[in-house]
């Protein structure tokens, strides 16, 4: 199935920031303000026009907030290294900035285990946690030290084609190669600086032991075909995270292109207990 006309990447229409530390955070919110808050975070590589396959059909039903982490898009480039938990409060800084006390939030690979950290850190945050191919741990060290290497000596275009094949599956790339072709140009335009920074934040991060501590009503989405965040990734995440739910798409690693309909009903089926109850839907399927 074709997904949707994917947005610009780094086009920032209406530019909206706010200061996180010593870092300007780009955000753009859509959707009813009556509506629940749903935040979402994107991967390793992207910025937040990622979820344009779902922006349409989400904000009909949630107030929606995306940002770029900071190393990515129009978020500045940070000085000196970051970490998850660094990642983590700059969310929690933008909730205060905006006023949010409580919201749901799906993460995707990076933005999982961002997700994750806030789960267990600031619980009284997250409603509903959505983990999507992600997980506890992401790869050996060594592959994030040659990766981390590679793009020191020589930039991100030396690692965008192998992250493509990585992140579709080869009939996806067959069929759709101009969604693919503006994927890599949109990786390849981030900051080598900022990217390797959260290729670090990523290494060093680990959740394996600290899983239960999750309370939040947890789905776990996975792409049968991700060799990036495998099935055992996710099986392990459900396993770990009491009650949570597993869904797994016959996908690479991003699904939301590859199987935007799916991935998108998986999203309001997971978050629809929550939203019938306020009455800014209700009025909206009653017009």
């Amino acid at each position: 199935m074709r997904p949707a006309a994917a947005e610009p990447f780094f086009r920032v229409p209406g530019v909206q920031l706010t200061r996180v530390g010593s870092s300007d955070v780009h955000y753009q919110i859509d959707g009813d303000p009556r509506l629940p808050w749903l935040v979402l975070s994107h991967g390793l590589g992207l910025d937040l026009t990622m979820w344009a396959p779902q922006i349409a059909a989400l904000a009909r039903r949630f107030r929606v907030l995306r940002y770029d982490t900071r190393g990515h898009g129009a978020s500045t480039i940070p000085e000196t290294p970051t970490d998850i938990a660094q990642l983590g409060r700059d969310v929690t800084t933008l909730f205060d900035h905006l006023g949010i006390e409580r919201a749901h939030f799906c993460g995707f690979s990076m933005g999982g285990m961002i997700g994750i950290w806030l789960g267990i850190h600031a619980p009284a945050r997250i409603d509903r946690l959505v983990l999507a191919h992600t997980a506890a741990r992401i790869g050996p060290v060594s592959m994030w030290n040659e990766r981390i290497a590679t793009v020191e000596t020589h930039g991100i275009q030396a690692i965008s084609d192998v992250a493509m094949r990585r992140w579709f599956t080869s009939a996806f790339i067959a069929r759709q190669p101009e969604i693919v072709g503006e994927l890599k140009r949109a990786m390849e335009r981030n900051d080598a600086r900022g990217y390797v920074y959260c290729c670090a934040a990523i290494r060093d991060a680990d959740f394996r032991g600290r899983l239960d501590a999750i309370r939040s009503p947890t789905l776990v989405l996975s792409g049968a075909r991700d060799a990036a965040t495998t099935s055992a990734d996710a099986d392990h995440l459900q396993r770990r995270i009491a009650g949570a739910r597993r869904i797994e798409l016959d996908a690479a690693h991003l699904s939301n292109y590859e199987m935007p309909d799916e991935f998108t009903g998986a999203l309001l089926d997971f978050l629809g207990a929550a939203r019938i109850e306020h009455p800014a839907i209700r009025s909206a399927a009653a017009s």
